[in-house]
């Protein structure tokens, strides 16, 4: 993607340009991620074999396409081993560039939309329907977690 301050900024300006109204705006930033998720996955495993299954598109996501994205592997990846998948960055870039306070905490959701649209819209380029949510239990530290609806 391009050189990481010049992402930061562009996502800052995105997320407060588009977070004035709040429901309206997490969701066209999801709906920006998506469109951008659905682009880099494609672009990604243009010349990649087939995935075997779900698990390896995890896998696929937390390395080749956050390397892509935030020049890091996702630090921790779980599941349940039925369909349920967490993926955990203990220093996420997006939240980097806010202060460590509890008091930013409120604020950091926003920051986080945009990347659960692109998790789902590289997923949903690779033929599997999800649910994305994140969470900020400790500044910079988030959590996706990923919900493949089975069909």
């Amino acid at each position: 993607m391009a050189d990481s301050p010049l992402f930061q900024a562009l996502h800052m300006e995105m997320t407060h340009a588009l977070c004035a109204e709040r429901e309206k705006g997490l969701s066209a930033l999801e709906g920006v991620g998506f469109r951008v998720g659905q682009g880099l996955s494609e672009r990604l495993t243009k010349e990649t074999p087939s995935f075997k299954g779900e698990l390896d598109v995890l896998k696929f996501l937390c390395k080749d396409l956050w390397i892509a994205v935030f020049k890091k592997q996702v630090d921790n990846l779980r599941t349940n081993h039925q369909g349920t998948y967490v993926l955990q960055d203990n220093q996420f870039l997006l939240l980097s560039q806010l202060s460590n306070g509890k008091q930013y905490l409120e604020e950091a959701p926003k920051f986080l939309a945009f990347t659960c649209g692109l998790v789902k819209g590289a997923l949903s380029n690779l033929g599997f329907d999800s649910t994305v949510t994140a969470e900020v239990p400790v500044m910079p530290c988030s959590k996706f977690q990923v919900v493949i609806q089975k069909s």
